[in-house]
């Protein structure tokens, strides 16, 4: 064996560790905010369970005092940590990594990516404080009149604002990349990331005018009341949209790094360029079909907004076909024969993949469950029942949360620089979370559509819960129990990786997946200004006029010092 056939792996090697010492920021931060994020996670998740026994009549709360007042508190709690905190912090670190992997170019203001991080870690703590001393129970969406302790506004408003800077970190760092690549295709995961948080930006528009302008002054005394059709409305402006910012990096993912895992490779490119450009035109919208059962809201705008929503619906269906294209040339790359034994040679093995994999065969059932909620009529049956939570623990507890594990399967070794601590727990953890959130859900969405049980309740103790409740509800509750086993695999795996996994000699790399498509990428998919400005003109089409109505006829019932009711 020749000197030089020794030397090249080792040259490979070091130029490879080279290459992640250029990152090492961006390393650091998303370290921080993917720790953060779990951490919220877990808590969240702890609570989601006594929530889960409670409909069984176990009401543990009573056991968790002073910690926790009530049931209701731990509902808010559960759903600021699960579906804004852990998603928000998860996503921008996620995005840090994936959008500088992907230019190959660090930070361009690195500044403004910690100031970015600070803003996000202040608010984080500042909203910490009243949901822990039970002064800001108003639950997930907060509707007034229910009013929280102010620094629970400022708190929300100073995590969207750092999620903002992060995300003007990413578009300068892109404009740098662009200024030295001039007439080069941007890279599709970085521009799918990118669009993402250009979504985003649109999006937070509502609630950020909703708290400032609404229930921060409100909540300070400097508003004698509030406006609660005002206040829904400009939630669910942002509400809905929130839907897209959870799916959207799980769809980076799905098309941009899964078919590599897979051994295949992307279907088409282009197509998953422009799913990204329509979600962008669409995700914002669609927040009246939310409410649809608010008597101050006229039945044109509701049906204009359901258009969209059955709108939105369509780059799904684009990326369900795409997707499983994409995979069945990873199968039969893999040696896969016939209609479906390519699935078989999937490599199931892989925990990352096989999380990501099942993540997709649930959204299926959450994406036909929101196709229900768009639907007026079908909506009315199923408002306010635990349909809808039925529904959004598949979205964003299973396509997003469960492709989240899987992306860190590969993430967090790669920024640990320690192999994955089991692979055989992190495997069982994807295949428990599959069951528990089949039993849980379906249990959930049954309960609702054949009884009527109300959602954001204490199913527990109600005096009116029927026997007939019971069997969905045990269902429900076996779902539970088995998404707490897949919860504790997964801090196992993380923990240990983090803690006692083994060194690697070669740092990870993120995967990134080939289009089969070789045609070049048209102008108009790697352009951004008609996306955008056809984005905002749809918002101020479909907001407008009935924000400019309610605004002027805005009702501030006096109610100080605001509603509190547990």
């Amino acid at each position: 064996m020749s000197v030089q056939s020794i030397s090249q792996p080792q040259a490979a090697a070091s130029s490879a560790k080279a290459s992640e010492a250029r990152f090492a920021l961006e390393n650091r931060l998303t370290g921080w905010q993917i720790g953060i994020a779990m951490a919220a996670l877990s808590l969240g998740i702890f609570l989601g369970i006594v929530q889960g026994l409670e409909h069984a009549g176990l009401n543990l709360y009573t056991y968790l005092q002073p910690a926790f007042k009530s049931y209701y508190q731990g509902l808010t709690i559960h759903g600021v940590l699960n579906a804004l905190v852990w998603t928000t912090f998860f996503i921008t670190g996620f995005f840090t990594t994936a959008i500088t992997r992907s230019l190959d170019m660090p930070i361009s203001k690195p500044w403004l990516a910690r100031l970015g991080f600070g803003l996000m870690v202040v608010g984080l703590l500042m909203t910490a404080y009243p949901l822990f001393a039970n002064l800001a129970t108003v639950l997930y969406t907060f509707y007034p009149p229910l009013q929280a302790h102010w620094t629970f506004y400022l708190g929300l408003t100073l995590i969207v604002v750092g999620s903002w800077v992060a995300g003007y970190a990413f578009f300068f760092t892109y404009a740098a990349w662009r200024k030295e690549n001039k007439g080069v295709t941007t890279p599709f995961i970085a521009q799918a990331s990118l669009i993402t948080m250009a979504m985003w930006q649109i999006a937070t528009l509502g609630v950020a005018v909703e708290i400032l302008a609404m229930l921060l002054p409100w909540s300070l005394g400097l508003l004698p009341g509030t406006d609660a059709l005002l206040g829904r409305t400009l939630f669910w402006y942002t509400g809905h949209s929130l839907v897209y910012f959870w799916l959207l990096p799980a769809y980076v993912s799905w098309y941009g790094m899964v078919p590599k895992q897979a051994g295949g490779k992307l279907f088409s490119e282009n197509l998953a360029r422009l799913v990204f450009w329509l979600f962008l035109l669409l995700s914002t919208p669609v927040g009246f079909h939310h409410q649809y059962t608010d008597p101050g809201i006229p039945q044109g705008w509701k049906m204009l907004h359901g258009l969209f929503t059955f709108g939105v619906a369509f780059p799904s269906l684009i990326t369900a076909f795409t997707v499983a294209a994409s995979l069945e040339s990873g199968g039969r790359a893999r040696g896969g024969k016939g209609w479906f034994g390519w699935i078989k040679k999937l490599p199931w093995d892989n925990p990352s993949f096989t999380a990501q994999n099942f993540a997709m065969i649930l959204f299926a059932f959450g994406g036909i469950s929101g196709v229900t909620n768009a639907s007026y009529s079908l909506n009315l049956a199923v408002h306010n029942t635990t349909w809808i939570p039925g529904h959004f623990h598949l979205t964003v507890g299973s396509a997003t949360t469960l492709s989240f594990f899987g992306i860190a399967y590969w993430l967090v070794p790669k920024l640990s620089g320690r192999g994955l601590f089991s692979r055989k727990a992190a495997l069982a953890q994807a295949w428990t979370w599959l069951f528990g959130m089949i039993f849980f859900s379906n249990g959930m969405h049954m309960l609702g559509l054949h009884f009527g049980a109300p959602r954001r309740t204490m199913l527990g103790a109600a005096p009116y819960r029927d026997a007939a409740w019971n069997p969905m509800l045990m269902e429900s509750v076996l779902g539970v129990l088995i998404l707490t086993v897949s919860a504790f695999l997964f801090f196992y795996v993380i923990i240990g990786t983090v803690l006692a996994g083994k060194k690697l000699k070669e740092p990870v790399e993120m995967p990134v997946a080939e289009s089969m498509d070789t045609s070049p990428t048209p102008a108009w998919l790697d352009t951004w200004r008609g996306w955008v400005y056809g984005a905002v003109a749809l918002v101020i089409l479909a907001y407008g006029p009935m924000l400019y109505v309610l605004f002027n006829e805005m009702q501030l019932i006096p109610l100080p010092p605001g509603l509190r009711v547990w």
